[in-house]
């Protein structure tokens, strides 16, 4: 059980939009004590997504600063001062007019640590976002535009396990240190099926093998995933059809989609319907 796995550690997050609230949230359920700074106009997830904002927001103690003004540094300083984390997703050079740049908040608060949210960890300072990043990954299919925020997520996961591995070794050894979370590098890396043919149109999760593939029912669609011998044989063996795609599209079509759900649950199945 991992809740409450960061009980005593104190966050600090100066990340606005998704990827840091993100990573900030986990961090609070895995028991961390989160700040959360934002700028006087607010954060834009804010704007575009209250109630999702206000659900990563909860249970952080939330402060507005001014950072652009020395007294709004040094308040900030002063909660830097007894926090174990620092969460920020700011390119490098803004990070150094605010006074934060690693080498100088070391000098500042040795036992703090940093996660830094970047665009491209060779580029940090080159401007993108999540559409960006899968574009240039080849994950987009136009002119559909993506229905959940990839990189910026898996970014959020990969800010939290690189801020409790910089815990862990300052634990052991005693040195904080500072990591980097490229969102394009994340984005390639996730594009790895896709790049070894798996997720291609003609590859096995792609739509290559009629077991794993969506299929239309009487008034929506399904996605099946019989992807085992034994799910495969239990498919064809209760369907009495082989597991050929047309042969199936011609079975899934005489059902809705949720009697189709209900019947996968009932026959342990690997099937879903698709929801809206």
């Amino acid at each position: 059980m991992t809740e409450g796995a960061l009980r005593g550690v104190r966050a600090v997050t100066l990340a606005v939009n998704v990827p840091g609230p993100a990573a900030a949230a986990r961090l609070r359920w895995l028991g961390a004590s989160v700040t959360k700074i934002e700028p006087l106009e607010g954060d834009p997830l804010a704007a575009f997504a209250p109630s999702w904002y206000a659900r990563l927001r909860a249970g952080q103690d939330l402060l507005a600063l001014d950072l652009k003004s020395s007294q709004g540094r040094e308040s900030l300083d002063r909660v830097l001062g007894a926090a174990d984390l620092l969460l920020t997703s700011h390119r490098p050079s803004a990070l150094a007019r605010l006074g934060l740049a690693w080498s100088e908040l070391h000098g500042r608060h040795a036992r703090l640590c940093q996660v830094a949210i970047v665009g491209r960890t060779a580029e940090p300072e080159r401007s993108g976002h999540d559409l960006t990043y899968l574009a240039a990954a080849g994950l987009l299919s136009p002119p559909a535009m993506p229905r959940t925020l990839v990189a910026d997520l898996a970014g959020a996961e990969r800010a939290v396990s690189a801020a409790m591995a910089l815990l862990l070794a300052r634990e052991r050894t005693g040195e904080s240190g500072y990591a980097e979370i490229g969102l394009a590098d994340l984005a390639q890396e996730l594009a790895a099926p896709l790049r070894g043919g798996v997720t291609l149109p003609e590859g096995v999760l792609g739509g290559g093998f009629a077991g794993y593939a969506l299929y239309r029912a009487r008034d929506g669609w399904i996605a099946l995933a019989a992807l085992e011998p034994r799910f495969r044989e239990r498919v064809s063996r209760l369907l009495g059809v082989p597991l050929d795609r047309a042969a199936l599209e011609r079975v899934f079509a005489q059902r809705t989609a949720v009697e189709w759900d209900a019947w996968g649950r009932e026959n342990d199945v690997p099937l879903a319907a698709l929801a809206s």
